[in-house]
């Protein structure tokens, strides 16, 4: 892992942060109905902390192995316009958006927690575990959160990105007057 300096240095160059979901926006756990129906529990402080920072100016993307409903109703409530689901190979993905958006693998960070998420976290410019991801993954990384997946985690991105970007006093500045 880097020193935490050179981790603002690279979160201040990003312009696009992706998410995996199951893990990293959510705890990992998957609840099946009798009916077939899939319920996930997101965190609502990681969700606020995903508004702050694209009100930074600060795209987000999803970009997940799973397909879900409820994965594409909260990330519209939360006015995330690039959700790639049912991405068993997820490097193709980033691909896509890097060409979309125009962006260097420099400008984007991305957040995993299993082996399935390396490919990707070794070709962006900020790497990023979850606490609670798989031992491979927490040796590759440049950072690593704090708290687990689908328990602040995400928030603790975005307000290291902000902080990087001289973007979190604004942004946290109509909450505390």
């Amino acid at each position: 892992m880097e020193s935490r300096t050179s981790v603002q240095q690279r979160a201040a160059k990003v312009r696009l942060v992706a998410f995996d979901v199951d893990g990293v926006l959510t705890d990992g756990s998957l609840f099946l109905g009798d009916d077939g129906q899939e319920y996930k529990a997101f965190n609502s402080k990681d969700g606020h902390g995903m508004k702050m920072l694209q009100e930074s100016g600060v795209k987000i993307a999803i970009i997940t192995g799973r397909t879900s409903n409820v994965v594409t109703k909260r990330m519209e409530s939360l006015g995330v316009e690039h959700v790639y689901q049912g991405r068993q190979h997820k490097l193709p993905a980033l691909e896509e958006l890097l060409n979309a958006l125009h962006l260097e693998p420099a400008q984007v960070a991305y957040v995993g927690d299993d082996v399935v998420d390396l490919p990707i976290l070794n070709r962006v410019g900020l790497a990023i575990a979850v606490a609670d991801s798989h031992p491979l993954v927490l040796e590759r990384v440049h950072w690593t959160t704090s708290l687990p997946g689908g328990r602040g985690a995400a928030r603790e991105v975005c307000e290291l990105i902000m902080a990087s970007q001289g973007t979190l006093e604004a942004g946290l500045q109509p909450y505390v007057g």
